[in-house]
Order: C-alpha cells, then sequence, then structure tokens
C-alpha cells in the first residue's frame, strides 16, 4: 500500500495497538536493504513532506507499516534510480492514484556536473549546479541553506550563480555538525580560518598562476591542490592533539 504525498493515513494522534512503530525500529527494518540510511535521512524526508508519521500525545514519531513501505521505495527510487525528490513524489502519487509508473533503467550514478540530473527543470552546467540541485544533493532544507549562507557559510559562484559540487560536501558537514549542537555562529571561525589558509596557500601559487605558460599555470594549480590536502591534514592533526585524541 502507498500513501499520497499529502500523507494520508500519517495525519492524526497516534494510539496504542495501532501497530505503529518508532523511527529507532523503522532505521532498523530499513537497514537490512540500506546499510546506510540515518534517522537524519528519515527526518529529512519527513521535513520534505514524502513521509508524514503520526505523532504520540508528548510529541514522538510513530510510523505505520505504510510509511516504512513508502520510505522503502523512496530510498528505492534514489538508490536504482537517482531521481531527485520532486520526481519521487509525483511517482508515488502517481501509483496511489492507481496509475503506472515507467522508471528509468537502473545504472551507475549519474555525475552531479554532467548537466543529467535535474530538479525542479534546472539543469546544471559543466561547474554548476541550480540551488534545487544544491538542496536535493545536500539533503538540507531551504531554510537552513539560507541560514548558512547569512553566516557565509555557502554562497553561490561568482558570473551567474549557482553552486560546484564542493559547496554540496560542506553543506553535508554542517548539517552534520548541526546535529552536534554546533551551530551557524559556532562555525564561523572555522570558515574564517579556512580563508586565511586558503589565502597563505594563495600567495605561493599565485606568481605561478599568472605565467604565460600553460604548463606553469597547470602546475600551480596541482600544487594549489597538494598545499590544499596538506593544509587540511595538519589542520586535522593539530585539532586532535589540542582535544588530546590519540591516533588509532
Amino acid at each position: 500500500m502507498v500513501r499520497t504525498a499529502s500523507g494520508g493515513a500519517g495525519f492524526g494522534t497516534a494510539a496504542a495497538g495501532d501497530g505503529l512503530v518508532s523511527i529507532g525500529t523503522v532505521l532498523t527494518r530499513l537497514r537490512d536493504e540500506f546499510p546506510e540510511v540515518t534517522i537524519s535521512k528519515i527526518r529529512f524526508l519527513e521535513a520534505e513532506g514524502l513521509v508524514e508519521p503520526r505523532r504520540t500525545a508528548s510529541g514522538y514519531r510513530k510510523f505505520s507499516p505504510q510509511d516504512v513501505e513508502r520510505l522503502a521505495q523512496i530510498l528505492r527510487m534514489q538508490r536504482d534510480h537517482y531521481l531527485p525528490l520532486r520526481v519521487i513524489r509525483e511517482h508515488l502519487d502517481a501509483l496511489a492514484r492507481g496509475e503506472q509508473i515507467a522508471l528509468p533503467a537502473p545504472g551507475r550514478p549519474r555525475d552531479l556536473l554532467d548537466g543529467s540530473w535535474e530538479t525542479d527543470g534546472e539543469r546544471p552546467t559543466a561547474a554548476r549546479l541550480g540551488r534545487a540541485e544544491l538542496l536535493a544533493a545536500a539533503e538540507v532544507t531551504e531554510a537552513e541553506l539560507a541560514e548558512w549562507e547569512s553566516y557565509g557559510l555557502i554562497a553561490p559562484l561568482e558570473g551567474g550563480g549557482g553552486y560546484d559540487a564542493e559547496t554540496v560536501t560542506v553543506a553535508k558537514l554542517v548539517a552534520e555538525l548541526g546535529r552536534f549542537g554546533l551551530e551557524p555562529r559556532h562555525l564561523r571561525a572555522v570558515k574564517a580560518a579556512a580563508d586565511r589558509e586558503a589565502g597563505l596557500i594563495e600567495t605561493r601559487v599565485a606568481p605561478l598562476r599568472r605565467h604565460r605558460n600553460p604548463q606553469t599555470r597547470a602546475h600551480a594549480e596541482a600544487t594549489a591542490k597538494e598545499l590544499a590536502g596538506l593544509s587540511v591534514r595538519l589542520h586535522a592533526a593539530l585539532v586532535q592533539t589540542a582535544l588530546g585524541i590519540r591516533p588509532q
């Protein structure tokens, strides 16, 4: 049984004997087929309106068997067919109406940057993602992204806007840190430190980047990449040393 995106049986207050389960039990049931699924992922899908569990009188989520099956269908469409959430919602609505749907053939994941991954009518260019692509790929909400942008943690690319693929990584990391109680205002110091490190690297490679010889400019990019990697490793080692964390 598949519910509509409006929630159907998911609305209302949970009552004893309804056969409802907690979000932890849902996670356990899904992980056999989807080992990478997390509670955060389930909550994100709820925030996007794709599943609407009931609530107990004290506010705890309770999921019906139909909710669990709906989540499994969503995760299969993402894993096997690489569909954005907007399209998944449309497919589920069509199934709820008893309609037949045609899914793309299973295959390898499509690169976010190759122009074939679409969401809400937008198409990323060779090096840019639209806002909808970023939200779907990073699995964050519009409100979260807007807040992160207000603190300078994420910014669109110059010259026409859009975002690069690395911004997806930044968004996911900011979201994960947020689940530990680290808010955007706490992360401004991290961003400032990263900007200083980037400035230091730029002073080393800037003369090479301005060189007329293409090979020299290519060497500049390779050097910048290597220095960035070393800087990240140094930063991680310094943080672990400051916390007294011993390497495993």
